[in-house]
């Protein structure tokens, strides 16, 4: 069977004139970095060692980011080379990205010497520069718009778009005409045409194709291709998308290319907000389906965009290397690296956020991720989580919001880490955010500690970046997330090779800060400095002094985009009665003498309360247990800066005490009595529901209004209930949502012992009665559920605490692509207790109906 597979196929090749073995494909050759053996692994030429790339999408030449540089004034090129140089800051080694073919070609494939190819030109020499290897993607299928309306561009794109560019014939001769002359251009930076550079080690033909009609036309479209290539003389790997259309997975196998590449969204994408929880569940495994067709096996993989889009916190990047391992996965590019002139308000991609100066924590986390990838063994698993949070050298915990890298020589953590270096004497790296043992830090920013000699190390401190918005809501350029300061911080390095005693001086041009300590103490601002011991000789170790790819000198950070004074306040939506209630802001722009006040609004004998200030920028207040009467406090926070002042909610000038301040806003905290319920889900009040599934035929998912009250109630219905309305994953006719409701729990810490039951207000639709199942999630991604029965009519049905059971969780918001599993089971075995948990499911399965949700709450 295995020889009648293969015989078309290699009939096809020869046609052809594709140069390609089955088996790998591309030989060892002395001229390519890398090579693909007869198992079908990524090897180095020179040394036959494993080869593995951990990296980044990034887009600058093309598009958008192009644009919004000019638009800003900023020099591309000189952008280029900053955002490098964080990418090699952060030990990245790859770099894709699906170049905008309809920017640089013309309607016939014919190659336009343009500013677009010029750039990336450029970006490509500045890349080899730092040791960063390229997968080139030379055709997109894109427009050039996104977040904007696409441009009348002049490539074949443009005209014949993703559907008929794969199936259309004049439109593949256009391509065949656009990869010829591609890689046979000259960088007129490197000097060598894309086909003879040998930092450019492999190419993915496109970028998602869209493929229809029979399989045998997709084999023949892509052996096209894969015959252009070879013709052309290209010698190196050839990868094709295999995940964006699983059905054509045979015929993509039975082509001439050398390997496959993948794609995975574990947390979904363009929520239009922060997604909260614990979704390390989300990331523990990446399970391919396609090991049963023989002509997939013993080909390399690769990943050529991922992310856990929509999420803030950093412990997420470590596990996906670690399942990118175990799936047998050699290169991987998170998509997309946010360019430092326009990651201030994150306009790029709103869904995705990365960059190393505007979100420091989640930049070390790719870091941390970067090393796991070239550290841990191809294809080895390390259990089911939460049994794999740590592995190998490696910690991944939500409740700490951190990833870590501990290891005898390199220490590194994405945020404060109470966990001590492994042999702190032997450590030549350290690489952080917060505090450790090793470096203690009162800034917001990312620091790194690396030694050049006993005695002599360079220390790199970021400015502080306070988040200010969600990044992930609609972006404007009008509109900054993240707010960078630069200022004084107090830091203390507690290192064996440099005792108490030293001395900090500065490397980066125009910085002229200087410190020494006898007691390991000083204060730093943003900069490159070298670190002495004291007594030690460090001449030789100028700015100039080159260390592996970067200059000691050389340092990149942004200026403040914005410098008047903000607050940021996640309000406490409720509290429990009689107990004291500490809030926590942040505020920014602030001198000694600046301060916050909060004001009650409305009746009572209440006083300002002024807040203390407890680091750079955080402040708390505590309200006293006498305020705390049952009801409602509504109340503003006023911040105060020299003589003016500002109110808060809706950053108001002026003060409420004055006469002609006219704005109503509120805080408002529900301030809840002995034996009022604790509400977890309130359809009228919670908007921001992930539901499943989001689209399918034959599904209704919206807000309604429920009978003669009018209240909100959210609608989840099934009209078809038959097999064309399962999802692709076999899931069958599932129905449910997830919200989130952490923050509802902050306030009423000392009761959540005291519930024993929870309660659904809810009904079925299609006149009979339906079962459902309730789900609560722990912080530790743990689910345990209930059985209720909805009836036709509203009624509030409970469910006892103890009876909710360890069970499998949904996996929401949907991973993409679609046939990786909707279900997680956890491993082991754990007990359920309501102050650990933080985020709902509800589901049911049906043929027809559904089942409309008024509210969710517990009682004692």
């Amino acid at each position: 069977m295995k020889i009648r597979l293969l015989m078309p196929t290699l009939l096809l090749l020869l046609f052809f004139g594709v140069n390609a073995q089955k088996k790998g494909g591309a030989a060892p050759n002395a001229n390519n970095l890398v090579y693909v053996d007869d198992q079908g692994i990524l090897r180095w030429t020179g040394t036959r060692n494993e080869a593995s790339f951990w990296g980044v999408n990034y887009t600058l030449p093309f598009a958008y980011s192009y644009r919004a540089h000019k638009a800003l004034g900023v020099d591309p090129e000189q952008a280029i080379r900053e955002d490098v140089y964080h990418l090699a800051r952060l030990g990245l080694d790859a770099f894709r990205v699906h170049m905008w073919d309809t920017e640089i070609s013309d309607s016939t494939g014919n190659l336009l010497e343009n500013d677009h190819l010029r750039l990336f030109d450029f970006l490509l020499a500045e890349l080899e520069k730092r040791g960063i290897r390229v997968i080139l993607t030379p055709i997109a299928f894109w427009g050039n718009g996104y977040p904007e309306r696409d441009e009348r561009t002049p490539g074949f794109s443009r005209v014949y778009g993703k559907g008929r560019a794969t199936v259309n014939d004049t439109a593949i001769r256009a391509q065949e005409n656009y990869l010829q002359q591609l890689f046979r251009h000259v960088n007129p930076y490197t000097r060598r045409t894309y086909r003879d550079d040998p930092d450019i080690i492999a190419v993915e033909l496109n970028n998602e194709p869209s493929h229809s009609g029979p399989g045998k036309g997709v084999t023949a479209y892509i052996d096209r291709l894969v015959a252009v290539m070879r013709n052309n003389g290209w010698t190196k790997p050839l990868f094709y998308n295999i995940s964006q259309n699983p059905y054509y997975a045979g015929a993509v196998a039975a082509s001439g290319v050398n390997g496959f590449s993948f794609q995975w969204y574990p947390t979904g994408l363009v929520a239009g907000h922060e997604i909260r929880g614990n979704f390390l569940a989300n990331v523990d495994q990446y399970t391919i389906p396609f090991d049963t067709i023989p002509a997939f096996l013993h080909k390399p993989r690769m990943v050529y965009e991922f992310d856990a889009a929509d999420i803030l916190q950093s412990d997420m990047y470590p596990a996906v290397a670690r399942s990118y391992r175990g799936a047998g996965f050699q290169w991987v590019t998170q998509f997309a690296y946010d360019p430092l002139h326009l990651a201030y308000a994150n306009t790029e991609y709103q869904t995705h956020f990365l960059n190393l100066a505007y979100t420091p924590s989640k930049a070390i986390s790719l870091l941390i991720a970067s090393c796991a990838f070239h550290h841990l063994p191809l294809s080895r698993r390390y259990g089911s989580w939460p049994a794999d949070s740590v592995f190998d050298a490696f910690r991944v915990s939500y409740r700490n919001d951190l990833s870590q890298l501990n290891t005898d020589t390199a220490f590194y953590y994405s945020n404060s880490t109470a966990d001590a270096p492994v042999r702190p004497g032997a450590i030549v790296h350290v690489a952080g955010v917060g505090n450790s043992s090793v470096v203690r830090y009162g800034g917001y920013g990312a620091y790194f500690l690396d030694r050049l000699e006993a005695g002599v190390w360079r220390l790199e401190v970021m400015p502080d970046a306070i988040t200010v918005r969600d990044p992930f809501e609609r972006a404007s350029p009008a509109k900054e997330v993240v707010r960078i300061q630069w200022e004084t911080q107090p830091m203390r390095v507690a290192l064996p090779d440099l005792g108490d005693r030293f001395s900090i001086r500065p490397l980066n041009e125009g910085n002229d800060w200087t410190a020494s300590t006898r007691d390991g103490g000083f204060g730093i601002r943003p900069g490159a400095y070298l670190v002495v011991r004291e007594g030690k000789e460090s001449g030789r170790w100028t700015a100039g002094s080159l260390t592996g790819f970067r200059r000691l000198g050389e340092y990149v950070a942004p200026r403040p985009i914005e410098r008047s004074p903000l607050l940021v306040y996640d309000p406490v939506p409720e509290t429990s009665a009689g107990n004291p209630l500490v809030l926590h802001v942040k505020a920014v722009g602030l001198d000694s003498s600046d301060g916050l006040t909060l004001q009650p609004a409305g009746f009572g004998p209440f006083r300002p309360l002024p807040f203390q200030r407890e680091g750079a920028y955080d402040y708390s207040v505590t309200l006293p247990s006498e305020w705390l009467v049952p009801g409602t406090l509504h109340y503003r926070i006023i911040l105060q800066k020299g003589s003016r002042r500002n109110t808060w909610p809706g950053n108001y000038p002026g003060d409420p005490s004055d006469w002609d301040f006219y704005h109503p806003d509120t805080y408002d905290l529900f301030i809840a009595p002995p034996d009022a319920r604790l509400v977890l889900y309130d359809a009228a009040e919670d908007k921001q529901v992930m539901v499943y599934p989001v689209f399918r035929r034959g599904v209704d998912n919206r807000l309604v209004p429920a009978g003669s009250s009018g209240r909100e109630v959210l609608h989840l219905a099934e009209h078809g209930g038959s097999a064309m309305n399962a999802s692709p994953g076999g899931e069958g006719n599932l129905l449910g949502f997830q919200v989130w409701y952490g923050d509802r729990m902050t306030g009423r810490k000392a009761e959540l012992a005291d519930f024993h039951r929870v309660v659904v207000r809810a009904r079925s639709i299609g006149g009979l009665p339906v079962k459902a199942r309730l789900t609560l999630v722990t912080r530790d991604a743990i689910p345990f559920s209930g059985e209720l029965m909805l009836q036709p009519e509203f009624q509030d049905v409970e469910l006892p605490v103890e009876s909710l059971r360890q069970d499998s969780l949904l996996l929401l918001p949907r991973p993409y692509p679609g046939f990786l599993p909707l279900w997680f089971s956890p491993s082991g075995q754990h007990q359920f207790s309501p102050a650990d948990a933080e985020r709902l499911q509800m589901t049911m399965t049906v043929r027809e109906g559904g089942m409309e949700v008024e509210s969710i709450w517990m009682k004692k």
